[in-house]
């Protein structure tokens, strides 16, 4: 069994220049016991992957305002791919994403999608449940 603590990559893809929701959710999921890395704003999603391989994020938590959600994540899930490493990350997206979207997310392999009105004890109970799938890929 893997006894590490989840690691938890929390990016803000493009030009969205509002990160307080990202701040906040890196908090909440640092007090939640995992450990975070922030990447700071306008990531594409190639910086993104990178920068989960690097850090060895189990979780990309993907922190969205602009609009740009569906575009975003076909990006970073293309990125995944040719990395090789689609499966073995656990990519959750939250922030402004109109209801209607998030079956398209979900089709494209987003896991978890957490719109602005979610509590962030929800990403982090979804976080708990979900993490072993991506486990057993270390």
């Amino acid at each position: 069994m893997n006894n590490r603590k989840t690691r938890v990559l929390v990016a803000k893809p493009g030009l969205d220049g509002h990160d307080l929701g990202a701040k906040l959710i890196a908090r909440k999921l640092r007090d939640a016991g995992m450990e975070v890395i922030y990447t700071g704003l306008h990531q594409s999603p190639q910086d993104i992957v990178a920068a989960a391989l690097q850090e060895d994020a189990q979780v990309i938590a993907v922190s969205i305002l602009s609009g740009t959600h569906l575009v975003t994540a076909r990006r970073l899930f293309e990125e995944l791919s040719a990395q090789g490493v689609r499966d073995d990350v656990l990519v959750l997206f939250g922030g402004t994403i109109p209801v209607r979207d998030i079956p398209e997310l979900k089709e494209i392999g987003v896991a978890g999608v957490f719109p602005t009105s979610s509590p962030p004890e929800k990403a982090i109970a979804f976080i708990r449940e979900r993490i072993s799938e991506v486990i057993g890929h270390d």
